[in-house]
């Protein structure tokens, strides 16, 4: 009893002190944020703030092209995500249910650009991006962080549809369906967890890189979001409450998606691992 009691406490007490390392510096981030600023400056360290105000958020969202870069990490970051999809569906699908001469090299290939570094080939997209005429754009930005997602995507989409039985499509295909209509009605329904997770994967993904939007967008219009937050210090000096504001107002969407597609998310990515 005694060793069964202990066995399960500590996996238990382990679990509390990740969630707590891991947690803390986000609720500080949070709390500081809200925080009036002699609280933020204060000796003794305020934990629960004890007034609330936004003046920090107004003044991060006043900043100059606050508004153009959200709109820009948007749409780069949406794009690439649906893009990497519509691909990797097709993808996963002839990687799961056909037969072909080099399969196994393919998904081999995906694995090591899975694993390869994006932040070395930073200057060979820049080449490339130059050579094209295409510094200071957003498709460039869109292009490759659609590349950098893509292997994820393929590699769990393909569990999932090697997880769906042949005979479902087969007897839709049997019923008056092509095996286009079949994929669309029978096997597109049931890989919505693995949607979820890569699609979740890939929005982090892209939402928070930096090295190459660094390297090939010099015009402030034309950046995004975690550009302008490593610029937002040095901008509003020792403003720690505005800077904070800024980090939350970052974070924010990805919180929010995260909430939202957790269950389904975590679900998928155990799936996807696991089958095919």
């Amino acid at each position: 009893m005694k060793r069964s009691l202990t066995a399960r406490l500590w996996p238990n007490a382990m679990a509390v002190v990740l969630f707590v390392v891991f947690a803390f510096p986000v609720y500080w981030m949070f709390a500081t944020a809200f925080k009036p600023t002699g609280d933020i400056i204060a000796d003794t360290p305020v934990f629960l703030p004890t007034d609330i105000t936004l003046d920090h958020f107004k003044r991060a969202v006043d900043a100059d092209h606050f508004w153009t870069l959200v709109a820009n990490s948007l749409t780069v970051t949406v794009l690439s995500v649906v893009f990497a999809l519509v691909i990797a569906l097709l993808a996963s699908f002839a990687l799961a249910r056909m037969r072909f001469k080099g399969r196994r090299g393919f998904v081999l290939t995906f694995m090591i650009a899975q694993m390869a570094p994006w932040e070395v080939m930073v200057i060979a997209i820049y080449l490339i991006v130059r050579d094209s005429d295409m510094l200071n754009s957003l498709v460039p930005l869109t292009v490759f962080y659609m590349i950098m997602v893509l292997p994820f995507t393929v590699l769990t989409l393909r569990g999932y549809v090697a997880a769906v039985p042949k005979e479902l499509e087969e007897s839709a295909m049997v019923d008056g369906c092509t095996r286009t209509q079949a994929f669309v009605k029978v096997i597109f329904p049931l890989l919505a967890p693995g949607l979820m997770a890569t699609s979740l994967f890939g929005f982090v993904t892209a939402w928070n890189e930096f090295p190459l939007v660094l390297i090939l967008n010099k015009d402030i219009e034309k950046q995004t979001l975690p550009l302008w937050l490593s610029s937002f210090q040095t901008t509003f000096g020792d403003d720690w409450g505005a800077t904070m504001a800024a980090a939350t107002l970052f974070a924010l969407p990805i919180l929010i998606l995260f909430v939202f597609l957790q269950r389904k998310a975590v679900s998928g990515l155990t799936s996807g691992a696991v089958k095919g």
